[in-house]
């Protein structure tokens, strides 16, 4: 950035020495101008020079003061600008330019103020101090100074207010800018949160449908199997059938929320910790020291804990092997206490790298592992360890909030009504042979 520019940027900050800055230019500009002096001579007008009195001086002086506070109180700098020019006409012999004080105090009024105060301030001032300057002194009414008076003044109001209205238009246009980008993204949210209000809805109704389905089909099989077998066989074809279905919808409905490059559906089960070996050798594979202790044996996990367990294990160490640094190791807990599978993945990395990876990409790693966790009814933390390092520590529940829904609705329900499943059968069956 050049000096000019740093300047100008300062004194953008600091509008008071900006304002403090101008009027000292306006002081130097009218005593360098009191020393010129309209001579008549035979042949027409001459400029000679003069040397202003005290009190020209003192009156221009007093003027640049007042101008420091322009912006502050643009119409009582302009009154007494103003009243210290008419002094000055009244008085001064010879004259001395305090009237470019008030010219300069005007534009501010009109640059500061609307468009109404600046036509009665403008007129105002340019009356008096024109009607002034040409019934005081001694010079004729029609000498150019006194027209000149009335043609500055007229100039610093309108070129006031036409700053005014180009700065009240940029900042409509700037407005209306912010308020169009907030109501895009505004519409945006609204039809991505439509959009999956309408999914979540097609899925429900596929999902409900089928499932229920399933369900009738299911206890007419268990109902019938001992002494009907032909009709147990049927309705568990139609369970085959009603569960491919639903599978293919969903898939269907699914497919609507991928994008073009992502892969397709895997046909193998999502992975879960019978894995961890086979992921912590990868890293091993890529030269990350990785010690696993695990006390979980025997402890069956639901899909959704288990997947999450995986994923909070693969996110831990590939933060580890990214930032930790090249002679960092790994240590992967997994533990079972009480209701709950506690997942922890500690190393050795410096502490500065540990603090960086909570900012590194806006921690969406992180963010994803606590989404995970806590939608499955858990507690993730993760942050720096004391004297180096990094700590990722999960509680996850070893029944999924699914599960225990699934056991209060369905629990102790499959034997006790039999004869109300074979009696719903008769309604919903594609058949209705089948109790």
């Amino acid at each position: 950035m050049s000096t000019i520019k740093r300047t100008a940027t300062w004194l953008r900050a600091h509008p008071l020495a900006a304002d403090g800055a101008l009027a000292a230019a306006v002081l130097a500009i009218m005593i360098v101008a009191s020393f010129a002096a309209p001579e008549e001579h035979g042949d027409g007008k001459t400029w000679g020079t003069q040397v202003p009195d005290a009190l020209g001086v003192s009156l221009m002086t007093l003027a640049a003061v007042a101008l420091v506070f322009r912006r502050r109180g643009p119409l009582p700098v302009l009154a007494v600008t103003g009243a210290l020019t008419l002094l000055e006409l009244v008085s001064g012999d010879p004259r001395t330019p305090v009237a470019m004080a008030a010219v300069v105090a005007l534009y501010t009024v009109a640059s500061a103020t609307d468009r109404p105060t600046t036509w009665r301030v403008g007129l105002l001032t340019m009356t008096v101090l024109t009607g002034v300057a040409m019934l005081a002194g001694s010079m004729p009414w029609y000498e150019q100074e006194n027209i000149g008076i009335f043609a500055w003044t007229g100039m610093a109001a309108a070129a006031g207010d036409a700053v005014r209205s180009r700065r009240a238009f940029v900042h409509a246009i700037r407005e209306r800018a912010e308020r169009a980008e907030r109501t895009r993204e505004e519409e945006a949210r609204r039809r991505v949160a439509e959009e999956r209000l309408r999914i979540a809805r097609d899925l429900h109704d596929v999902v409900a449908h089928h499932i229920a389905l399933v369900n009738v089909q299911a206890g007419v099989a268990a109902h019938v199997m001992d002494k009907r077998p032909d009709q147990a066989k049927e309705a568990l074809a139609h369970v085959r059938e009603a569960s491919r279905s639903a599978l293919n919808e969903l898939r269907a409905t699914v497919g609507l929320l991928r994008q073009s490059g992502d892969p397709e559906a895997p046909t193998e089960p999502a992975p879960g910790l019978n894995r961890l070996d086979e992921l912590v050798g990868t890293f091993r594979n890529a030269g990350l020291p990785v010690e696993v202790a695990r006390t979980d044996e025997g402890t069956a996990l639901p899909a959704a804990v288990d997947l999450a367990a995986y994923r909070i294990i693969q996110e831990a160490l590939t933060n580890v092997q990214k930032h930790a640094g090249t002679e960092a190791k790994a240590e992967v807990s997994v533990v079972r206490v009480g209701p709950n599978v506690e997942i922890t993945v500690l190393d050795n990395g410096p502490g500065d790298d540990a603090e960086a990876r909570l900012d590194k990409n806006g921690g969406h790693g992180l963010l994803g592992m606590r989404e995970r966790v806590g939608a499955l009814g858990g507690s993730c933390t993760a942050g720096p360890r004391y004297g180096g390092g990094f700590r990722v520590h999960a509680i996850l529940p070893v029944k999924s909030r699914t599960e225990d829904m699934a056991g209060g609705t369905t629990g102790g329900t499959a034997s006790a009504n039999v004869p109300s499943t074979t009696a719903a059968s008769r309604r919903t069956a594609p058949t209705g042979d089948l109790a």
